[in-house]
């Protein structure tokens, strides 16, 4: 069973807006750092939204945000991230990552303290 499943990409014009999903298959009982990271190309993977499971802290990259919103649906250990106000420079492959955590404090965005990816999902944003 495949960890991490992404969904919800697709393509929409500058000013618009999506929601991506994850689904988690991952034990409920722990708790996750979790997050969305983007990779366009030619370019360095971005992590650009992180949440702790257990204390719904959430962490942005500034270039995402009051445009986009990171979420959990707890009981099915399901992350969200919603965009709005689209930019052309959003388009990206965008991926899910988890890794296990003791705490409730803040999240790292960095692409090196996750372990668990999905396959992505291709988001498009066209001028």
């Amino acid at each position: 069973q495949v960890p991490l499943v992404e969904s919800g990409g697709g393509s929409v014009q500058a000013g618009g807006s999506l929601r991506l999903s994850c689904a988690a298959s991952l034990p409920g009982y722990r708790s996750y750092c979790m997050a969305w990271f983007r990779q366009a190309p030619g370019k360095e993977r971005e992590g650009v939204a992180s949440l702790n499971t257990g204390s719904g802290t959430v962490n942005y990259a500034d270039s995402v945000k009051g445009r986009f919103t990171v979420s959990q649906d707890n009981a099915k250990i399901t992350l969200y991230l919603q965009m709005s106000s689209l930019k052309p420079e959003d388009s990206a492959m965008y991926y899910c990552s988890a890794t296990v955590v003791s705490g409730g404090g803040n999240c790292t965005r960095s692409r090196v303290s996750y372990g668990v990816w999905g396959q992505g999902t291709q988001v498009t944003v066209s001028s």
